[in-house]
């Protein structure tokens, strides 16, 4: 009984954070473990994904696949790994964002072409996909899931079967899918990898030795298995590798780029790259630019565990501030997947976080966070530092306010969700209990990060793809209208079996 609650409580903690889909592994390297090698980079990627991890191998004949519910080092024991003997591989974390958190929905996605099958690992989130699966259905096509994932790969591999090429089956999905995606897709003898045409999803290739090479959602990834940083999959590119080397294509024509700037803000580990830049020192850069904007006199700035820490350093040098802990963070609670419960929200902070008494009570605190979306664990942590002493706790985010739900592969899904949405700052304030609040503004991030270029739409409202009304409705407060969405392509607004004739009078 004890662990159930302990279990709904760290689920009722992780409710009160954004949390993305998943991360992508894909490995070219015939002479090598690929199996183990991809374990290794899943392991680097698992604060992208809690619920279920998979591995599909391509050996050159078929393509095997091991994948459950849980973290890495649960779902593959050393036999399993053993088992999965190959030149090729993909694996996938995941957090649900679309579909059901079952086995059916972990991922690698298998489908069938003819004799060979193919195994899609995606991260993001596909805002047309309804329509795609009653047309897949009414074709003939069984799924497992109801995961927007599953439709990708289904839909690659009946585009296949009627074009007998792989990359045709790719671009021609590519072409009719819509939203924010990275894929990285093995059959027996070939990996490939694949992004969105706007680039909102991250996907990075790598070089292992001469002739192998990496592709994954974080450069945290290649450095794990040795892998050396070449460049990120560029916006609507196709790369296959195989014996024949590494090749690219494009699969869509590039539109105005909108990579997800959460990535920099919470989701990508600080060791991670983007655009050659770590991502510790823009969380850094963060920090500083929050303390110009919202300085305060106080005795000690810390950061909320893991995400607060580097712009807590960069406020406090900025202002010449003592930097300190303020909270310790459990490391060995992981996520679960029961329902979150109201009741047992406080004990799912306290299961997780706790404060340092002796460096917190009697001083005037900066805490430096993320984000806050619900609201609830900003809430707990402030009463928490205050009933550890704290004479004042004032709160910095080194985020802006995030008002508007995220269709592209994060959990914000409905727009009641966000208390930013519902309350000014200074309700939100009054309701987490802290002395001051301040959240950094758009232009500050946005001067905080490496060139332009981003998506900030739960900041704006600004969303670089149009969401169609069947996925969007009830999304969104009265009052609430999402605006400059770009008009999806030709491709997107086509039927499957358009698309299939049109296919047919070019073979002719």
């Amino acid at each position: 009984m004890v662990s159930d609650t302990r279990a709904q409580a760290e689920e009722s903690l992780c409710a009160s954070h954004l949390n993305e889909e998943c991360g992508v592994f894909g490995i070219w390297a015939p002479d090598r473990d690929v199996a183990r090698l991809t374990a290794f980079g899943l392991r680097a990627l698992q604060h992208r994904g809690q619920e279920s991890a998979g591995i599909a191998v391509g050996d050159g004949k078929t393509v095997l696949v091991r994948k459950d519910l849980g973290l890495v080092d649960a779902v593959f024991t050393d036999a399993d790994l053993g088992a999965l003997r190959g030149k090729v591989a993909v694996g996938h974390v995941r957090y649900g964002t679309a579909g059901s958190k079952s086995w059916e929905a972990a991922q690698p996605h298998l489908s069938t072409i003819d004799d060979t099958i193919i195994a899609v690992a995606h991260n993001g989130t596909l805002v047309n996909t309804d329509a795609l699966r009653r047309e897949l259905i009414d074709l003939g096509v069984f799924f497992r899931s109801n995961t927007d994932s599953e439709v990708a790969a289904k839909l690659i591999g009946y585009f296949t079967m009627q074009t007998h090429h792989l990359r045709e089956g790719i671009r021609h999905t590519m072409e009719m899918i819509d939203g924010g995606y990275a894929m990285a897709l093995v059959r027996e003898n070939a990996l490939y990898a694949f992004c969105d045409p706007n680039g909102i999803r991250p996907l990075v290739l790598g070089r292992l030795g001469h002739d192998d090479y990496v592709v994954a959602s974080e450069t945290c990834a290649l450095d794990i298995v040795g892998a050396k940083y070449m460049r990120d999959i560029e916006p609507g590119e196709i790369v296959r590798i195989s014996d024949d080397g590494l090749a690219s294509e494009r699969g869509v024509e590039p539109r105005p780029q909108a990579r997800c700037i959460f990535e920099n803000v919470y989701f990508s580990r600080p060791d991670s790259y983007e655009d050659g830049q770590s991502i510790y020192s823009m969380r850094y850069e963060m920090g500083r630019q929050l303390a110009r904007e919202a300085p305060i006199d106080a005795d000690m700035v810390f950061g909320v565990p893991d995400s607060g820490l580097p712009p807590a350093e960069g406020y406090a040098h900025e202002l010449g501030l003592p930097y300190g802990e303020g909270l310790i963070k459990n490391r060995y609670i992981a996520r679960t997947f029961i329902q979150p419960t109201q009741e047992l929200r406080q004990l799912g902070v306290r299961l997780k976080l706790n404060a340092l008494r002796d460096n917190v009570a009697g001083k005037r605190l900066v805490m430096i966070d993320d984000s806050i979306v619900r609201g609830t664990t900003s809430k707990q942590i402030v009463r928490m530092l205050k009933d550890a002493g704290a004479k004042e706790v004032h709160v910095r985010i080194t985020s802006p306010e995030v008002k508007w739900p995220c269709f592209y592969g994060i959990d914000t899904g409905t727009q009641d969700q966000l208390i930013s949405a519902r309350m000014s700052e200074e309700e939100v304030c009054k309701y987490i209990g802290a002395d001051s609040l301040h959240f950094l503004s758009v232009e500050g991030l946005i001067k905080s990060c490496p060139r332009g270029g981003w998506c900030c739409a739960c900041f704006t409202g600004e969303y670089p793809v149009a969401i169609p009304e069947e996925f969007s409705q009830g999304r969104f407060l009265t009052g609430y209208r999402p605006h400059n969405l770009t008009k999806p392509p030709v491709g997107a607004r086509m039927q499957i079996e358009e698309v299939i004739q049109e296919i047919h009078e070019e073979e002719q």
